[in-house]
């Protein structure tokens, strides 16, 4: 087993958070206060984060599943932060959610590092996580979202895949499939690997069925939650059914991309609002396409087929409205393995390296002091 870097991980972690803390208060404080004004800012600087699906994510815990829609947020996230909140009071819950994003993220480096120094060596693995850590959207990982727990259990469901702990790489597949809709697609991963390591596993009957039956605790996740949903709702898929609401709905997977470039080239007047929005979420989602090409013969397949699982189920999902694409920017986050490619890239490529360094901080600052101004980042 490869020696883990912790402290230089830990510094990678506690410098980027240091950076968003500084966003949020020079941003807040310059652009709220009065100018020419000795006023001090008043408590809404504590609840900057609490912005979007953020604030439905520490809504939860507190009520519960109140509204009709909040069923499309998928409960593990919301239980943990209740488990804690609740005996420390109201005030606690947004500090506890971004305790929560923040802690699952600085596991899901370490876990990733070991996944990527698998696959390329320390080098590649040190880059690989500086840049997650400094992507334009990694202020997701910062608020009391539950990215930082779906990308640290899915990249742990790997990373357990890969040492054939059959049974904890299932029983954190249920943990993830309780977190994300998407999480039911690891059992595709997860037979690649069972499929990969048959030589050994057929050796008795005991040893199959025990790599085996693991796999059925993934898709028993989603069935429990389906089961909740059929309890409260009388629609055991309505965490599906009501993404209407958003104005997403099944599509082909050509439909968000042509739609995109028709809002970008002639829908939308040059400097629009909507004609930003519209290119960051389709320049994510042409990079996402073009790193998994890239990565196809340099990643162990079975991170290539996830790749292509969560890209597909994105553009699956595309939204009636100026946006199409709408969220795949904070949706690359979850696809862990094409950092690994943009890794072994940034290797390679010294000034691709140096572009990157520039480019992902500089627009990182620009996102995050919009989401904590509360404008349009979802």
């Amino acid at each position: 087993m490869k020696r883990v870097p912790t402290r230089d991980i830990l510094f990678l972690f506690l410098a980027t958070r240091v950076a968003l803390v500084l966003v949020t208060y020079f941003g807040y404080v310059l652009l709220t206060a009065p100018k020419y004004s000795s006023i001090p800012i008043d408590s809404a600087f504590f609840t900057s984060w609490n912005h979007w699906d953020a604030a439905n994510y520490t809504r939860i815990p507190q009520y519960g599943y109140q509204m009709r829609y909040d069923v499309a947020f998928f409960p593990l996230f919301p239980l943990l932060i209740a488990s804690i909140a609740h005996p420390l009071g109201n005030w606690s819950y947004i500090v506890v959610g971004m305790l929560i994003s923040n802690l699952a993220f600085l596991g899901a480096l370490f876990v990733i590092y070991l996944l990527a120094a698998d696959s390329g060596g320390d080098q590649v693995a040190r880059r690989t996580i500086l840049y997650l850590s400094i992507f334009p959207t990694a202020f997701f990982f910062f608020a009391p979202y539950n990215e930082s727990l779906f990308v640290l259990l899915t990249a742990s469901t790997f990373l357990a895949l890969r040492r054939r702990w059959w049974w904890l790489a299932g029983m954190l597949g249920l943990l993830a499939a309780l977190t994300r809709a998407t999480a039911v697609l690891l059992v595709l991963p997860y037979l690649y690997e069972f499929w990969v390591a048959r030589e050994q596993l057929v050796a008795s009957r005991r040893t199959l069925l025990s790599a085996l039956l693991p796999l059925l605790l993934i898709p028993l996740g989603t069935a429990l939650y389906c089961l909740y949903c059929w309890h409260i709702r009388g629609d055991p898929f309505a965490f599906a059914t009501l993404q209407y609401h958003w104005a997403r709905h099944l599509s082909w997977p050509w439909d968000g991309i042509w739609q995109s470039l028709y809002q970008l080239l002639w829908n939308q007047p040059f400097g629009s609002f909507y004609q930003a929005h519209v290119l960051l979420d389709f320049g994510a989602t042409l990079a996402l396409i073009t790193l998994v090409i890239l990565g196809w013969r340099k990643l162990r397949p079975s991170y290539v087929l996830w790749a292509v699982l969560l890209i597909l189920s994105m553009l699956l999902n595309a939204a009636v409205s100026q946006d199409p694409l709408v969220s795949d920017q904070r949706f690359m986050l979850e696809v862990f393995p094409v950092f690994i490619t943009l890794a072994m890239l940034g290797v390679a490529r010294p000034r691709l390296h140096q572009a990157l360094l520039l480019f992902f901080p500089t627009l990182l600052a620009t996102l995050s002091l919009l989401f904590v101004m509360n404008r349009w980042m979802v």
